[in-house]
């Protein structure tokens, strides 16, 4: 174990478990709506705690990792993180419930400023790029959270049990993995300073190409489930498959898109990823059975996984903004996309239906297409 101990390893440990405790809790989305007897809106509000839970933790993270370092922050926040999903599983009331969730979205978000400022510090100290890597381990996570879920729906098992063992089984390993002997530089600051930048010129459109697609994402890993519950009949296992086949292709397409990039270019990369999205939205909407939503979720998961690498590449080659202030400029976007995602897809599902609702994904795949050409790096 010693040997694995590597400051990549370390980092890409806390990716995987990050994600691997998202895709778990996306994984038993419909167990908690019953359980509660939540509508669609009910369930929206209470993911809009969870995003508000996020967006509060954002500027504290920030602050705490510029003072105690990257790496120690990750590593304890890990820990509050598993405690929340636990709080999850114990919850029996709807007040319970609301803090629990809103507690896990304190401890998500700053998880994911901290270990993002620890992966930038390790890609800076190797000299070479790991952060689409380590991207696509949180998505691995995802993957796996899912899929773990799937294997105790089987089991029928309860949301306590899933969530008490799980949260024990992925810490462990991912903790002494990641406890290692590191020196952040305290002095470094977060996006020039600033952890809330808003971005100016052509990086507008990246920014909106960014929460176009991290909108998509957002909804997936909340709704994805439900959506095959409540438009073809899935089985709960069924449906916990959903977010893991979405996950899956989002981890294959950011191990290997670096050669479609090479290939085809940041512009048609970009429109090509928007059209993926599109046909895969459509699939999903129009599909009469588990197998083609399914394979909907797939081609969903292909045309979102680049979108975030090629705008964040765009940023740091920004001819007229310090790359940290113009990655931050599109992150914050992008953020507000992921978060903003999982309750207005509620609110439209109550309101409308879960295919109309999933109609707007497929406005911004479309969107992501029209804008490509911001996304353009002039070498």
């Amino acid at each position: 174990m010693r040997s694995l101990r590597t400051p990549v390893v370390a980092v890409a440990a806390m990716f995987f478990l990050n994600g691997a405790f998202f895709g778990g809790w996306a994984s038993r989305i419909p167990s908690i709506k019953e359980g509660f007897g939540l509508s669609p809106d009910a369930l929206g509000l209470l993911l809009l705690l969870l995003a508000a839970g996020a967006i509060v933790s954002f500027p504290f993270a920030g602050a705490a990792t510029d003072r105690y370092g990257a790496a120690r922050v990750t590593w304890w926040l890990a820990v509050f993180y598993a405690a929340a999903l636990m709080m999850i599983g114990v919850a029996r009331e709807i007040w319970f419930l609301a803090i629990a969730l809103f507690l896990f979205g304190v401890t998500h978000g700053a998880m994911d400023v901290a270990m993002n400022a620890w992966g930038a510090e390790v890609e800076r100290r190797a000299r070479r790029p790991i952060l689409s890597m380590l991207h696509a381990i949180f998505s691995l996570g995802a993957g796996v959270g899912a899929a773990f879920g799937v294997g105790v729906l089987k089991l029928d098992w309860s949301v306590t049990q899933h969530f008490l063992s799980f949260a024990v089984l992925a810490t462990l390993p991912c903790m002494v993995l990641a406890n290692i002997d590191w020196t952040s530089d305290t002095s470094a600051k977060i996006g020039g300073g600033r952890l809330f930048n808003l971005p100016k010129g052509v990086l507008i459109l990246v920014g909106i190409i960014a929460f176009c697609s991290a909108m998509g994402e957002g909804a997936m890993a909340d709704w994805s489930a439900l959506f095959l519950v409540e438009t073809v009949a899935a089985s709960e296992s069924q449906a916990a498959a959903g977010y893991a086949v979405f996950s899956v292709a989002m981890v294959l397409a950011r191990l290997f898109g670096h050669r479609v990039i090479q290939s085809l270019g940041a512009f048609r990369t970009t429109q090509l990823s928007g059209v993926t999205a599109f046909i895969g939205i459509l699939l999903a909407v129009f599909g009469t059975s588990v197998f083609v939503v399914l394979c909907g979720y797939a081609f969903m998961g292909l045309g979102f996984a680049l979108i975030m690498p090629l705008a964040f590449s765009k940023a740091a080659n920004d001819p007229d903004q310090p790359s940290g202030t113009a990655i931050a400029s599109v992150a914050t976007l992008g953020y507000g996309g992921l978060l903003l995602g999982p309750p207005i897809i509620g609110f439209l599902a109550e309101h409308t239906s879960f295919e109309t609702s999933f109609l707007l994904l497929a406005l911004l795949a479309v969107m992501i297409s029209l804008l490509a050409k911001a996304v353009e790096t002039k070498r």
